[in-house]
């Protein structure tokens, strides 16, 4: 009966073959038209009969990416990528579907594990800029994007890119020089905010918000420029403004650090605690682990009487960052409220050595300039 068994397998396979090849070959047609919806069920149907084809399960993650479903593209990638770890199309592939939800930290690793299987690719080298540049690691997109720089000067995409990265960086001489790559061909909607984060920089407010509202005028779906213009309304005090604005850049990009973050900002400013944690929440995904952020849940905790969570956080933050003086300043005020007074005149005096530090830089900064 055993090689009865053996030989019914044997002949199921040699029969399940031409189908099983003929399905996937319908399935790449299909993909191929544009008949997504068609293609990801065949994909899914030839998967059951061999789950372990790389090229199916990175063809099904393309497949269900362009339909949106970037979750189980994600699970599909990962799949492919357990069988082999080091495919780079699949790990770029993994991480256009990170960066497409907001996953940024982790579409940069996944595009560093890629880099050097393929070299000097300006898809990946860009994307991974970009990703650095929402991660406010403005050096690193700068190192990435000056040897394009010496090859492609006249590149207004990368001209763009490396200009937000140098001015984001207070390198604004060098960022002008973008800056006039790009007016070269007429006024645009990518200078004005460049121009306008230069302004911002500066305290200029009102000279940066008129550049933002002439970005907008040019595009009014320029990814950042309503941030931007939320930013610069903050400064001027125009809250209801910001507010607006922020939630603008939501429907263009639903992941924007910046909206979500400072929009948890006004709502905490306005005592909306749940609303203001469940932003700052949002926000980590984006940037895990960002000390601001985590700051801002600490100082909720604190005012909604969660001390001794707000003591684990803040003790993290100052571990994580020593010279984070607001964190210091609030471990303080927890450890008096938790009575614990020796711990607190030891953090009050964290406090007064980085305040005398700053003050003296900045008082030696003064005296340059001045020279």
């Amino acid at each position: 009966m055993r090689s009865v068994f053996v030989l019914s397998l044997a002949v199921f396979a040699m029969l399940a073959e031409p189908q099983a090849e003929s399905i996937l070959k319908d399935a790449i047609t299909l993909h191929q038209s544009g008949d997504f919806p068609k293609a990801i069920q065949l994909y899914q149907k030839y998967l059951k009969l061999r789950p372990d084809s790389l090229d199916a399960l990175s063809n099904l993650g393309a497949a269900l990416a362009h339909e949106g479903r970037f979750t189980e593209a994600i699970a599909e990638y990962n799949k492919a990528l357990k069988i082999q770890p080091r495919n780079p199309q699949a790990l770029v592939n993994l991480a256009l579907a990170y960066y497409k939800t907001g996953r940024i930290a982790e579409a940069a690793e996944k595009l560093e594990s890629a880099r050097p299987m393929l070299p000097h690719n300006r898809q990946v080298e860009f994307l991974l800029a970009d990703c650095h540049l929402r991660l406010g690691d403005y050096k690193k997109a700068i190192a990435l994007l000056d040897p394009w720089e010496k090859e492609k000067p006249d590149d207004l995409a990368l001209s763009y890119l490396l200009g937000t990265a140098l001015i984001r960086d207070q390198q604004t001489e060098r960022g002008s020089l973008s800056i006039d790559r790009i007016l070269r061909h007429g006024d645009s909607a990518e200078a004005r905010l460049l121009m306008a984060t230069a302004k911002l920089n500066a305290r200029d407010i009102a000279g940066a918000r008129e550049d933002l509202e002439k970005a907008i005028e040019l595009n009014p779906q320029l990814p950042e420029a309503h941030a931007y213009l939320g930013l610069a309304a903050v400064s001027a005090g125009d809250f209801e403004a910001a507010a607006s604005a922020f939630r603008t850049e939501l429907q263009i990009d639903p992941y924007n650090f910046t909206a979500i973050s400072q929009s948890g900002m006004l709502e905490k400013r306005d005592q909306h605690f749940d609303e203001a944690l469940s932003l700052f929440q949002r926000s980590l995904t984006i940037h895990p682990g960002d000390p601001a952020v985590e700051y801002q849940i600490a100082t909720i905790e604190l005012a909604t009487n969660k001390v001794e969570e707000a003591r684990r956080r803040l003790e993290m933050l100052v571990r994580d960052s020593p010279r984070f003086l607001e964190a210091h300043v609030g471990l303080a005020t927890v450890y008096y409220r938790l009575r614990r007074k020796e711990d607190g005149d030891r953090e009050r005096a964290i406090v007064r050595q980085l305040t005398a530090e700053e003050e003296s830089k900045a008082e030696e900064t003064k005296k340059a300039a001045g020279k």
